[in-house]
């Protein structure tokens, strides 16, 4: 199976197959489109390629389309469709290649100044031909669409969730769920002492890179949640950094126990290097 729009010049070139999953989640578990994805590399074979031409660029598994800044792979495969190497880039589908239209256009422009050729699963596309170049256009566009309308469709579904008042966030570092659903103090007592000697510490220096610097002089590291699939919530310890410090401390608007941190609003607020600003207080209490 050839198309009419493939000339000899293409085949003697390099045939590109994209493959990409926006998490690794996906990967694991969407194993269907991804075999479709490898099986375009049969398709290039099939429309004139020969094995050896063919090579699969999939070293962007995992990361999302919305953006070329961290995706190795379509950086790679616009330099080299740029410098006239490549006869044919297969998809399978706009989206796989970007979600937005920066990337897509200008990917599309470098195709059609450089004469490669453009496939997904049913059909090729010359971005040279206007009508070609029209429907890659609209295809981009709906690619990027779409990824609006899932953000959007997600966004409204917590706010729907949270008007309902059953939105959960990970509680902070310090309580744990009560079996009422209510929030009390963490039982384990090393983790307690932890936290009360750096707020303690925070009264005394009154600026957190001193009290950072104090946790690593002394080798005490602090305690963190993990955030991974695999052991969601179980609680370990990492060596102290500012970011893991300002999580300590940030207002939680719910009954029950709080952290309370003040006068700002959030702790992130404060500049410790200026001395009109005087020295947060931030205290542990139990809410009603």
């Amino acid at each position: 199976m050839t198309s009419p729009k493939i000339h000899s010049t293409h085949c003697e070139r390099t045939a590109f197959v994209y493959v990409r999953q926006s998490t690794w989640l996906q990967v694991l578990e969407n194993r269907e489109s991804t075999e479709r994805q490898y099986n375009l590399r049969e398709r290039a074979i099939e429309l004139g390629w020969p094995a050896s031409s063919v090579e699969v660029i999939d070293e962007d598994q995992g990361r999302s389309g919305s953006t070329a800044t961290f995706r190795t792979g379509f950086q790679r495969l616009a330099a080299e469709v740029g410098l006239g190497k490549v006869g044919i880039v297969l998809m399978l589908e706009a989206s796989r290649l970007a979600r937005n239209n920066s990337d897509w256009y200008r990917l599309i422009e470098i195709c059609g100044i450089s004469g490669t050729l453009i496939a997904d699963e049913s059909a090729v596309y010359n971005p040279r031909e206007p009508n070609d170049r029209l429907l890659l256009g609209v295809k981009g566009t709906l690619s990027e669409a779409e990824l609006f309308t899932l953000r959007t469709r997600l966004y409204e579904g917590r706010w729907n969730k949270a008007r309902k008042g059953l939105l959960r966030f990970p509680l902070p570092v310090g309580y744990v769920l009560a079996a009422d659903g209510g929030w009390v103090l963490e039982p384990d007592t090393q983790v307690r002492e932890r936290l009360s000697y750096v707020f303690d510490s925070f009264r005394h220096f009154g600026v957190v890179r001193a009290v950072v610097r104090d946790l690593r002089r002394q080798g005490l590291e602090l305690p963190t949640r993990r955030t991974t699939k695999e052991a969601y919530g179980s609680l370990t310890w990492k060596e102290p950094t500012l970011s893991k410090w300002f999580g300590f401390c940030t207002i939680q608007r719910t009954p029950g126990p709080t952290c309370m941190a003040g006068p700002s609003t959030s702790v992130k607020s404060v500049r410790p290097r200026r001395a009109k600003h005087p020295p947060m207080c931030v205290t542990w209490h139990n809410g009603p």
